[in-house]
């Protein structure tokens, strides 16, 4: 049996790599996306005093530590029975904008753009950001670094670091801003809201008014009707930062809503034995397998998802780009999968928008940024919508606030049944009998993962030193050929 390997896979955080073993026609047979690394933080964080939460976690990735260091903050008001004071509250999602606009502006420009800017097709040496900045003009490559230098301003400003925060307390936040800080900040929203409604020209411009990649998202390949999952506020608009979590199915009608406490009714994991990393799954559906459909536990929780799992937008340039999508593509739910871009941008511009709103509450500058914990710590379950889908924190002490247990399920883990349909599908849809196999055709298929915007160092955390391994290859009736193994005795 012939394979096909793709590894390293590109344009992404993490570690993964992608197997296709073709059948003697040259048809895929199988498909794995495997991710060779083993997650560690669940367990190295038993014993360690909760607050440190905020500041372990968030180690997990350098790229959305931001949503680690949130989550764990929100965690540890849950934990210490304590309500942060609503400057606190304000200040934090204040931050977490900031960051969504960042976080956003990276994935599109410099990890999703070149396929559409340069072309699938395009030469690897000119498929990324330099080759993008090159046909679109310096100009909007300096409004890319300025956009994210900015931000990354507010972020340290606000959260005392440009990455990996460090303001996060059970009940508050360590610090106030200043008037001349916040009015700086409200400089920086109104050029980020600019920015996201010229990210969305762009994508106008270079995507949609382009037939063969409009036709690329409509088409079957990219198409998969899973459920989909979303925070929402109480009017079920779109938040990232509180809020219930929703669950709506393939036909856009609502399956489940839930508290942050109440994950576990919802929500379970599968295990493979090919891979280090969980596929989580809809309790109340079960797993049924790397299937799609109504019948199917398996679900999405990406930018796409969020919006297909909201009833619209909580501002008002975000709600007309939502309106505007999903007239676009034939109303809700949207389930193309190259159209999680589209999402993106409309998510960046929201949060642009939030970011320019929170500046101008008045109390935003308020000295009343915490509330002391009195309560015996015991349980602390928390949500928020990292950019790359729905993350929870659930920790476990003791009466001293030391951690027994720690469950993290990130972004990435919740995508990862779904995204690993989604490229099988490609594989099988671009590799036929007699259809020779090219670097581009290659990269459609990665094209199929590249839009959930995967972070396997968050979903999955390699320990130090060589971890035991074994491979065993088998031929197609099940007989072993060959063993590889490393670290095992």
């Amino acid at each position: 049996m012939n394979k096909i390997t793709i590894d390293p896979i590109t344009r992404l955080e993490g570690h993964g790599k992608i197997t296709i073993f073709l059948k003697d026609d040259g048809s895929v047979a199988n498909v794995y996306f495997q991710v060779p690394e083993l997650r560690g933080f669940e367990k190295f964080c038993e014993g360690r005093p909760a607050e440190d939460m905020p500041q372990i976690t968030q180690r997990i990735c350098g790229v959305c530590p931001e949503a680690h260091h949130m989550a764990a903050t929100k965690a540890l008001d849950d934990l210490f029975h304590v309500e942060p004071t609503s400057t606190a509250r304000k200040l934090r999602e204040l931050l977490y904008s900031a960051f969504y606009v960042t976080d956003h502006t990276t994935h599109f420009y410099i990890l999703a753009a070149p396929d559409f800017v340069m072309g699938p097709d395009a030469a690897p040496a000119e498929r990324n950001i330099l080759g993008v900045i090159a046909k679109v003009g310096l100009e909007l490559g300096g409004a890319v670094i300025n956009t994210r230098k900015q931000n990354h301003w507010i972020i340290q400003t606000v959260g005392g670091r440009p990455i990996h925060p460090c303001f996060g307390l059970p009940g508050g936040v360590s610090k106030a801003i200043t008037e001349e800080e916040r009015a700086k900040i409200e400089e920086i929203a109104k050029q980020s809201v600019e920015f996201g409604k010229l990210s969305l020209k762009v994508f106008d411009d270079v995507v949609l008014k382009n037939k063969a990649y409009v036709d690329m998202i409509l088409s079957e390949t990219y198409t998969q009707k899973s459920y989909n999952m979303g925070l929402v506020d109480e009017n079920n608009k779109v938040n990232f930062y509180d809020g219930k979590v929703r669950v709506v199915g393939p036909d856009g009608k609502e399956l489940c809503k839930y508290a942050p406490r109440e994950y576990l009714e919802h929500v379970a994991e599968h295990v493979e034995p090919w891979t280090y990393l969980k596929f989580p799954y809809l309790k109340k559906i079960g797993w049924k397998g790397f299937v799609d459909g109504k019948d199917s536990g398996v679900y999405r929780a990406t930018p796409l998802s969020r919006l297909n799992a909201a009833d619209g937008m909580a501002t008002p340039l975000a709600q007309a780009e939502y309106e505007k999508m999903y007239a676009t593509l034939g109303g809700k739910p949207v389930n193309y999968t190259l159209a999680t871009h589209w999402a993106r941008l409309i998510e960046l511009l929201y949060a642009a928008e939030r970011l320019l709103e929170l500046s101008r509450d008045p109390e935003i500058t308020s000295p009343n940024i915490r509330n002391i914990p009195t309560a015996t710590p015991d349980e602390g379950v928390a949500i928020v919508e990292a950019p790359r889908g729905t993350l929870t924190h659930h920790y476990i002490t003791d009466e001293r606030g030391i951690i027994k247990k720690c469950n993290l399920i990130v972004g990435t883990t919740n995508n990862y049944a779904a995204l690993f349909m989604s490229i099988k599908k490609a594989a099988q849809d671009f590799i036929k009998p007699g259809v020779k196999i090219t670097e581009g055709l290659l990269n459609r298929i990665e094209m199929a993962w590249r839009p959930y915007d995967p972070c396997l160092s968050c979903a999955t955390h390699a320990l130090p030193g060589q971890l035991p391994l074994e491979v065993v290859i088998c031929d197609a009736e099940g007989n072993e050929v060959q063993r590889l193994s490393q670290g095992i005795a």
